[in-house]
């Protein structure tokens, strides 16, 4: 028996809109593709550090996020992690 764990991902409504309409043409739940989708793009994925720093920098974005999370944490705002 493998063991599972639980992952909320949260979509802008056009990839949500996109996600809905596969659902909808093959009458499967949302869900269920979007953990399909999901297992496939991580075994495809290659670990390797720099192909994963490539992925992250495409992430429209991401970097100007990263470094407000850090402003942030530096200001004390945010939950420690022990407290999670």
């Amino acid at each position: 028996m493998s063991k599972t764990s639980r992952l909320n991902v949260v979509l802008d409504e056009e990839h949500a809109a996109k996600l809905r309409r596969l659902a909808d043409r093959t009458h499967t739940n949302p869900g269920t593709i979007a953990r399909s989708m999901l297992s496939t793009a991580l075994e495809e994925a290659d670990p390797d550090p720099q192909n994963i720093a490539d992925l992250l920098d495409r992430i429209p974005g991401a970097f100007d996020r990263a470094q407000r999370g850090v402003g942030e944490a530096r200001a004390g705002q945010g939950t420690p992690l022990e407290d999670l």
